[in-house]
């Protein structure tokens, strides 16, 4: 199996987010990359780096997924937050359009209100490197499946799947996982996303939730006590082309490995009548209870079944890392996936 990770990813490294209204330390920071690494040279898989970073073709592809002033905004906020007098290194706004707002603003705070949904995003100079070679490496993955490897994994952080068409938040960008689908797509006609990662991947429904090309699915604790708290209910299937082509199953806060298995088959059961060509996994790996982000209180040998289970669904598949943050069971966890996915 082809491994892909940029080392430029570290280039997005802010040192804190906004925990509980105070200032904490960032669980989403390149250890985590080194983490996986390591669990990836364990197994005796090698990375290799995408080829092409910041390309025009990466940039067209973006636009399938997220609007062109998204973009743009991702690309030049820091700079324009700079130059206003008192400004700190990071964008951080202060004020959102709460309720929907009916005027996209000028104006950088504005902006920045507007896009940045959460405290969970800061931006510093140099992060659009980082997140542009983030989106590179799951490029590289699924240009991979497209050409005909039967699976690729990518080492992406910052993670993706709260980014939404303009929007980001739950430390994530550009939607990785959404964009490995998109370039799936050039070759295969129904491609389906499971998610299963702690969190409820509300940015890949937002993308998707209108469209019947690309079937969504996710295991998540549940929003009424977690986050992203406003999306990932049972209720919210798809609307228009894409009515039915989404399914959320929310579990208790606290459910062990058990419990989640057992709903990862209820969602396989109903993706089968998608019937897809190829599979986007969002790899989160912080259902573990010892993350510092646990809802959820699984075991590490629980993460061989999961991948187990994934790859008997025998699909050309891209493995997109999401969530999972630095703890000594980290690369563990990886590594007993991989192994139930059959890499070894």
């Amino acid at each position: 199996m082809q491994c892909f990770y940029s080392p430029a990813q570290d280039r997005h490294a802010p040192a804190t987010f906004l925990l509980r209204g105070a200032p904490a330390p960032s669980p989403e920071r390149p250890e985590r990359a080194e983490r996986l690494a390591e669990a990836l040279g364990g197994l005796g898989l090698r990375l290799s780096s995408p080829t092409a970073i910041d390309s025009a073709g990466l940039r067209q592809r973006l636009e399938t997924i997220h609007t062109p002033r998204y973009l743009q905004f991702l690309e030049t906020i820091h700079a324009r937050w700079r130059a206003m007098p008192g400004a700190a290194e990071l964008v951080a706004p202060n004020v959102h359009p709460t309720g929907g707002g009916h005027h996209y603003p000028e104006h950088p705070i504005g902006q920045a209100g507007w896009h940045l949904h959460d405290m969970a995003c800061p931006i510093g100079a140099d992060s659009f490197a980082g997140i542009l070679a983030s989106a590179a490496t799951a490029e590289a993955a699924a240009d991979a499946v497209k050409g005909g490897e039967r699976a690729a994994y990518a080492l992406c952080r910052p993670p993706g799947h709260h980014a939404g068409p303009e929007r980001a938040g739950g430390f994530c960008f550009l939607n990785n996982a959404a964009l490995a689908a998109s370039v799936l797509r050039e070759r295969y006609t129904r491609v389906a996303i499971v998610d299963v990662d702690l969190h409820h991947g509300n940015g890949t429904q937002d993308i998707f939730y209108a469209r019947g090309d690309v079937w969504t699915g996710s295991l998540h604790a549940d929003p009424s006590e977690f986050y992203p708290f406003f999306w990932g209910g049972a209720d919210e299937r798809g609307s228009g082309d894409g009515e039915g082509a989404n399914l959320n199953i929310p579990l208790s806060i606290g459910s062990n490995g058990r419990g989640f298995i057992e709903a990862l088959d209820r969602l396989l059961e109903g993706m089968a009548a998608f019937r897809p060509e190829a599979l986007v996994v969002a790899l989160g790996l912080d259902a573990h209870k010892d993350d510092p982000l646990a809802g959820l209180a699984l075991e590490t040998n629980d993460f061989t079944p999961i991948g187990a289970r994934l790859n008997a669904l025998d699909l050309p598949t891209v493995l997109v890392q999401e969530g999972g943050y630095p703890t000594p069971s980290l690369g563990n966890n990886l590594a007993a996936f991989l192994r139930g996915f059959g890499t070894t």
